[in-house]
């Protein structure tokens, strides 16, 4: 199924939290998305890998996503090998997207920098004619989206373009409360975790309106980008 946009993350939630609120807006605008995770979370403190799975697909069915596809590469252990390289290859050209979001290239959870440098680089190599890789024992063709975009995560990092979510936000939010095991729950005798404060959800909220305010919006998202980026006209730009 070919998409406009494939959102990458390296554990269930990673897309939700940073990233929902422009996957939202662009299917809205008519844009069709993809999301690849590629653990099942399975070493997360709370809940289970079965639980964040199910969890997910309902956070795939509230955003409107097209497709959901796991990986199931080793939570933890993600490494950059050959294998992982061909699995995300394998996907980036069975749904040829013009735009990749990818994990941050930096952050507090080891595995979401290391997921961000297997994820671009598999997008470079998608464009190799000379991989060959199969889909149900057809040949794929070789695909290397226009552009990779990397969502900024728990560490601050100065973001290279701002997207303005701010008709979106109340989504976002709710798309993220899909992963219920994750996040605060009044009676619950699960440990807590970085992310599962009271506070964090209203974390989540002010960092985009943070973000929003540099571009005098609401709320934004932030992301980084290896490539210079350009606009056809100077008033695309605000």
């Amino acid at each position: 199924m070919q998409v406009d946009i494939l959102a990458i993350g390296v554990h269930p939630d990673d897309i939700e939290l940073c990233c929902s609120g422009t996957l939202i807006k662009h299917i809205k605008l008519g844009y069709s998305v993809g999301l690849c995770d590629l653990t099942q979370g399975e070493l997360g403190t709370r809940g289970s890998a079965a639980l964040r799975l199910q969890e997910a697909e309902k956070a795939r069915e509230t955003m409107g996503a097209a497709f959901r596809v796991n990986l199931k590469m080793p939570d933890g252990f993600v490494e950059e090998n050959k294998e992982n390289l061909l699995k995300i290859i394998e996907v980036i050209r069975m749904c040829a997207p013009t735009i990749i979001l990818a994990n941050a290239i930096s952050d507090r959870h080891p595995d979401h920098g290391r997921a961000s440098t297997l994820i671009r680089r598999a997008a470079f190599l998608s464009g190799l004619t000379k991989i060959e890789t199969e889909k149900d024992g057809v040949l794929q063709d070789a695909h290397r989206p226009e552009l990779v975009l990397c969502y900024i995560q728990d560490r601050h990092i100065q973001p290279d373009v701002l997207i303005d979510i701010s008709d979106c936000i109340e989504e976002k939010m709710n798309v993220i409360k899909c992963f219920r095991s994750q996040f605060f729950e009044a009676e619950t005798d699960e440990p807590e975790t970085p992310i599962s404060g009271k506070d964090f959800l209203e974390y989540v909220r002010n960092r985009d309106q943070v973000y929003g305010r540099q571009i005098q919006a609401d709320f934004a998202e932030g992301f980084t980008s290896e490539k210079y980026l350009g606009v056809t006209n100077l008033f695309h730009l605000r």
